[in-house]
C-alpha cells in the first residue's frame, strides 16, 4: 500500500509546460516541490520569473520560488535529475502526441518512465498526467518502472493517473477550479492521490474506480469535443451552398434548452485534434473500427483547406487576380489568447494559399515567430504594418488584440475579409464559416 504521509510528501513535477508548471506551482504552496524540465533554457527562464506560455504570471511564480533545497513548501526548478532523488511523489506531465500518419507517440512517456525508474526508491508513487487511451499507465509505462528500477509493482512502488484539464489561455477556468479525476493502482493509493489533489483543487475531485477509467475518461472528453464540432463545420459547409448564415441558425437552435452550441472552426492544439487518435487506435488493436470518431477527424482535418478555397472564390468573385495578390491572416497560434503553435491547423491554410501563388503576411502579436519559423518554415509578423493595404484579409484565431481592429484601414477598394471567429463587426466581413 502507498505509506506517504501528505506532511511528509516531497513532489517532483517532471515536465514544465502547459500542463506541469500551473500543477507545480499550486502544489509549491502546500508542498516541498521540485519542478523538472529537460529544457535547460526553459528552466532558466522559469528561475527568472518568466513563463512564456503565460499560464503563469510573474509574481505568482516568483512567490513560490525557492533557491535551494532546504526542507519546506516552496518551488525548486532543475534540468538536473539527481536534483529529483530524494521526492517521492512523482508526477508525469509530459505530452503524448501522434507522428506523421496520426499514430500515438508514446516515446516522451516511455522515454520519462524509464528516467523516473533510475530513482525510483521503495514507497515511490508516480503519477500520470498526460493523456492516453485506457491502459498506458499500467500496459505500458509500469512495465518500464518495473523492470529499469528492479522494483515490484504494487508492492515496493505504486502508480497513480490524474488526467490534465488545462485549458491553455482560458484565465476563468484555471487548474484549482476545474474538477479532478483521481486514480490509483489499488484502494489505499486510489485514497492517497485524491487527498492530494483535493489539497489543491477547490472545485473537488472524483476518484474513479480504476486507472483505466481515469484514461477513459480524459480521452473521450476531447473525442466528443471533436466529434460535435465536426458535425457544426458539416453543417457550416452545408449552409454556405444554401447561402445561410451559419451563426444565425446557432444563435437559432440554441433558443431550446438542450441545444449544444457549438461553433465551427478551426480544431488544432495538442488536444482536441489529437487525443481521438489515441481512442481510435486503442479500438482498432481490440478488433474494432470507429467511424464517427474517425469521420469526425477527416471532417476537422478539412477545414483549413476549406477555409482557404473560400476565400479564393470570394476573392475571384470580385475579380481579384489571385496569383500575386496580398492576403493578411491574423492569428496562428491553435487558440485564441494562447501561444501555443503546436498543432495549429492555421498552417493549413497557409499552405493551401501558398499553392495559389497568393503572397501572405501573417501577424500574430502572441506566436513566437521564432517557433513558428523553426517549426513551419514560415514568417510570422509579432507587430502589423499600418501602411500596407491587402486584397484579403482572414481572421483566423480571435486574439483580445484582434477585438477592435479596423480591417477598413488595410483594405483596398474590394478587399475580401473573412472571418472564422465570427469576431468582426458583421458589416465589416464578406464571408463567415
Amino acid at each position: 500500500m502507498s505509506n506517504i504521509l501528505l506532511e511528509k510528501i516531497s513532489i517532483a513535477v517532471v515536465g514544465l509546460g502547459y500542463v506541469g508548471l500551473p500543477l507545480a506551482t499550486e502544489f509549491a504552496k502546500h508542498f516541498e516541490v521540485c519542478g523538472f524540465d529537460l529544457n535547460a533554457e526553459r528552466v532558466s527562464q522559469l528561475n527568472g520569473g518568466y513563463d512564456h506560455t503565460y499560464e503563469v504570471d510573474s509574481e505568482s511564480l516568483k512567490g513560490v520560488l525557492i533557491n535551494t533545497d532546504d526542507s519546506g513548501s516552496g518551488l525548486l526548478l532543475t534540468d538536473q535529475i539527481d536534483d529529483i532523488k530524494k521526492c517521492n511523489v512523482f508526477i508525469i506531465t509530459v505530452p503524448t502526441p501522434v507522428d506523421r500518419y496520426n499514430r500515438p507517440d508514446l516515446s516522451p512517456l516511455l522515454k520519462v518512465s524509464s528516467m523516473i525508474a533510475s530513482i525510483l526508491k521503495p514507497g515511490d508513487t508516480v503519477i500520470y498526467e498526460s493523456t492516453v487511451y485506457p491502459g498506458v499507465t499500467e500496459d505500458e509505462c509500469v512495465p518500464v518502472l518495473e523492470r529499469e528500477s528492479g522494483l515490484v509493482y504494487n508492492v515496493d512502488f505504486f502508480a497513480g493517473y490524474s488526467p490534465e484539464r488545462i485549458n491553455p489561455g482560458d484565465k476563468e477556468h484555471t487548474l484549482t477550479k476545474i474538477l479532478k479525476i483521481t486514480s490509483g493502482s489499488n484502494p489505499d493509493t486510489a485514497d492517497f492521490v485524491d487527498s492530494l489533489y483535493k489539497s489543491i483543487i477547490v472545485a473537488g475531485t472524483h476518484k474513479a474506480e480504476s486507472i483505466k477509467i481515469a484514461e477513459a475518461a480524459k480521452v473521450i472528453e476531447n473525442a466528443q469535443r471533436d466529434i460535435n464540432i465536426a458535425f457544426i463545420n458539416e453543417l457550416a459547409m452545408i449552409f454556405n451552398k444554401l447561402g445561410i448564415d451559419t451563426n444565425k441558425v446557432l444563435n437559432a437552435a440554441s433558443t431550446k434548452w438542450n441545444f449544444l452550441n457549438f461553433k465551427p472552426g478551426l480544431v488544432g492544439g495538442h488536444c482536441i485534434g489529437v487525443d481521438p487518435y489515441y481512442l481510435a487506435q486503442k479500438a482498432q488493436e481490440v478488433g474494432y473500427h470507429p467511424e464517427i470518431i474517425l469521420a469526425g477527424r477527416r471532417v476537422n482535418d478539412g477545414m483549413g483547406e476549406y477555409v482557404a478555397d473560400q476565400l479564393v472564390k470570394a476573392m475571384l468573385s470580385k475579380g481579384i487576380a489571385i496569383a500575386g495578390s496580398e492576403v493578411l491572416i491574423l492569428g496562428f497560434t491553435f487558440k485564441e489568447n494562447c501561444p501555443d503553435v503546436r498543432n495549429t491547423k492555421v498552417i493549413d491554410i497557409v499552405k493551401r494559399l501558398l499553392e495559389y501563388q497568393i503572397d501572405l503576411t501573417i501577424h500574430d502579436p502572441l506566436a513566437d515567430s521564432k517557433q513558428v519559423n523553426d517549426t513551419y518554415g514560415i514568417d510570422c509578423q509579432n507587430d502589423q504594418s499600418k501602411n500596407k493595404l491587402y486584397d484579403g484579409i482572414l481572421l483566423a484565431v480571435a486574439h483580445h488584440q484582434f477585438k477592435d481592429l479596423d480591417v477598413t484601414s488595410m483594405s483596398k477598394e474590394k478587399t475580401v475579409v473573412y472571418d472564422i471567429k465570427y469576431a468582426l463587426p458583421h458589416d465589416m466581413v464578406d464571408v463567415r464559416l
